[in-house]
C-alpha cells in the first residue's frame, strides 16, 4: 500500500468519482426508460431470485443492471480506502472522503429498495437523486484533494468573493431541488402505473428556469470577482460551472419544447451533478492551504 498520494491514488480517485456519475446516468436511464419495476421487489429482483429472467423484458435488464453496477462502485470505493489506508492518519481529508462511498452504498441500496417498495414514490426517488449527487460532489472534493497537501486552510479572498461564492452555490442547490421537483411532475415516472407529484409542470419548470438563470449570473460574478483578486482555482471552478450551466439552460429549453425526450432529460440530469460538483468546488477553492513557514 502506498504511504503518500502517489498516481495510483490519484487514479483510484478519478474512478470513484467517474463511477458515481456513471450511475446517476444508469439510474437515469432506468426511470427514463420505465424500467424503474423492472425488478418488482427488492433486494431480489423476483420473488424467487435475485436476478432477472429473459420473461421479464427488456426492463429487467435495464433495472438489474443499474443494481448490479453498485457492486462495481463499491469494489472501487474500497480499493480507494486501501490505498490511503497507511496515510490516513495524516490525510484524514482523504480518509473520510474514501470512507463515505464505501458506507453509501448500504445507504443506497436501502433508499433504492425503498423506492421499489413504496411504487417509484416521486418523493423517494428524488431523494435516491440527491443522494446520489451528494456523493457526486463528494467524490469531485475527493479528487481536488488528492492534488493538494494536508493541513489547515483559512479563508484566501475577499467577503464580496465569498459572498458570491456562497450564493452560487445556494443557487446551485436550489436549482437541483426544482429540478427533481419538476421532474416528479412531468411524464418520466419510472413505469407507467407510477404516480407523479400533482404540482403544476409548466408553474415548476419557470422557478426552476428563473433559478437557473440566477445561477448563472452569481457564477459569473464570482468568475469575475476571482480572476480580480487572483484567485485563480476559484475562477476555474466558476468558469467551468458557468459552461455547465449554460449546457444546462440549452438542453433544459430543448427538451421543454421538444416534448421532454428522454435523452435530453437524461443528459440534463448529469450536468446538474456536474454543476453541483462546480460551484461547490468554487466555493471550498476560497480557503486555501495554510503554507509551512520557511525553517
Amino acid at each position: 500500500m502506498p504511504d503518500r498520494v502517489t498516481h495510483h491514488v490519484r487514479v483510484l480517485a478519478w474512478w470513484v468519482f467517474v463511477t458515481q456519475v456513471v450511475i446517476i446516468a444508469t439510474g437515469g436511464a432506468v426511470r427514463l426508460t420505465s424500467s424503474g419495476l423492472g425488478c418488482d421487489t427488492w433486494p431480489k429482483c423476483t420473488a424467487d431470485s435475485f436476478v432477472n429472467n429473459p420473461e421479464m423484458g427488456i426492463h429487467s435488464y435495464i433495472e438489474f443492471g443499474n443494481r448490479t453496477l453498485t457492486f462495481v462502485l463499491e469494489i472501487v470505493a474500497i480499493l480507494a480506502l486501501i490505498a490511503v489506508w497507511r496515510f490516513r492518519k495524516q490525510r484524514r481529508d482523504l480518509f473520510w472522503l474514501t470512507v463515505i462511498p464505501v458506507l453509501s452504498v448500504v445507504v443506497q441500496a436501502v433508499l433504492g429498495g425503498i423506492t421499489v417498495w413504496s411504487g417509484l414514490n416521486p418523493y423517494v426517488v428524488g431523494l435516491h437523486f440527491l443522494v446520489s449527487l451528494v456523493l457526486v460532489v463528494l467524490a469531485a472534493l475527493l479528487v481536488l484533494r488528492v492534488y493538494t497537501g494536508p493541513g489547515p486552510r483559512k479563508l484566501a479572498v475577499s467577503a464580496p468573493l465569498l459572498q458570491m461564492a456562497w450564493l452560487a452555490a445556494i443557487f446551485g442547490f436550489i436549482v437541483v431541488l426544482l429540478g427533481i421537483l419538476t421532474t416528479g411532475s412531468g411524464p418520466h415516472a419510472g413505469d407507467h402505473g407510477a404516480a407523479r407529484n400533482g404540482l403544476d409542470s409548466e408553474i415548476v419548470q419557470t422557478v426552476h428556469a428563473v433559478a437557473a438563470y440566477g445561477t448563472l449570473l452569481f457564477t459569473i460574478m464570482t468568475a469575475y470577482l476571482a480572476r480580480s483578486e487572483r484567485a485563480y482555482s476559484v475562477a476555474r471552478w466558476a468558469g467551468w460551472s458557468i459552461v455547465v450551466i449554460i449546457a444546462q439552460i440549452v438542453v433544459g429549453v430543448a427538451q421543454a419544447r421538444l416534448s421532454l425526450p428522454p435523452i435530453l432529460v437524461g443528459i440534463h440530469m448529469v450536468l446538474a451533478c456536474l454543476l453541483a460538483a462546480g460551484v461547490f468546488l468554487a466555493l471550498v477553492e476560497t480557503r486555501q492551504r495554510v503554507k509551512a513557514p520557511a525553517a
